[in-house]
């Protein structure tokens, strides 16, 4: 069977979260509209009869400026060199340099595909296929897949291409777990996900949510949280009036 690690990559905003949910057809990373909203390395496992890839989902390639960007530098970093397949992942919307000049330092071993993500978004065809040839010209890039992830649109065609460079081999996870991080984490991101979509842009992207308890009862699950914000002012946005 086809066994391998598949990692993503592009810069904050590309769609990586939103295109790793597309490809396991589950929720496995939260998505806003907030850059660098994916802080750690998030593994995702597809198991098919043929197959199994486990997918990793990278926070937005920055350059650090804090210690938490050091951090999530560090995950990417450290994804770069367990790849078997890396999907550099560029917005059709934006100009190809932007993201080229970082597709080019990453200097990635593994076979790599450009998913040129967001076409739904563009509506002019010539600009999707002057973007495209582009990045066929580069000498990292062996293939480029065209899709919108939001829409769904090209994710069958990319795992295609996705088993076609994957080696053969025996599964590195047994079961039908979907992911290596425990539960408690998704729910803490859930949550984070809540908030940014509830608050928009009077929180900074900074906010944290530690999860106390997590207990499964015959009839709920009851989950207690704490929401942890940077400044005093900001408990009163979330807490509300009083």
């Amino acid at each position: 069977m086809k066994v391998g690690f598949v990692n993503i990559f592009g810069k904050p905003n590309a769609g990586k979260s939103t295109l790793l949910n597309a490809l396991m057809g589950e929720k496995m990373a939260i998505v806003s509209h907030k850059v660098q909203t994916t802080r750690h390395r998030i593994k995702a496992i597809l198991n098919n009869d043929d197959c199994q890839i486990i997918f990793s989902d990278t926070p937005g390639i920055i350059d650090p400026k804090y210690k938490l960007h050091e951090k999530m530098m560090a995950a990417v970093k450290g994804s770069l060199e367990d790849a078997d397949v890396a999907l550099l992942i560029a917005d059709a919307r934006e100009p190809a340099d932007s993201s080229h000049e970082i597709f080019k330092s990453l200097k990635l071993k593994a076979p790599v595909l450009v998913v040129l993500n967001k076409v739904d978004a563009v509506k002019d065809d010539a600009t999707i296929l002057r973007t495209k040839t582009f990045f066929e010209e580069q000498s990292y890039c062996k293939e480029v897949v065209v899709i919108s992830a939001l829409k769904k649109t090209g994710i069958d065609e990319l795992l295609q291409r996705i088993l076609f460079y994957l080696p053969e081999g025996h599964p590195f996870y047994e079961g039908d777990d979907i992911s290596d991080l425990p539960t408690k984490f998704f729910v803490s991101e859930l949550i984070r996900e809540k908030v940014y979509q509830l608050y928009q842009e009077e929180l900074p992207y900074h906010t944290a949510v530690l999860v106390r308890e997590y207990k499964e009862k015959t009839t709920l699950i009851k989950i207690s949280a704490d929401i942890i914000v940077q400044r005093d002012t900001q408990k009163g946005i979330i807490l509300g009036e009083k």
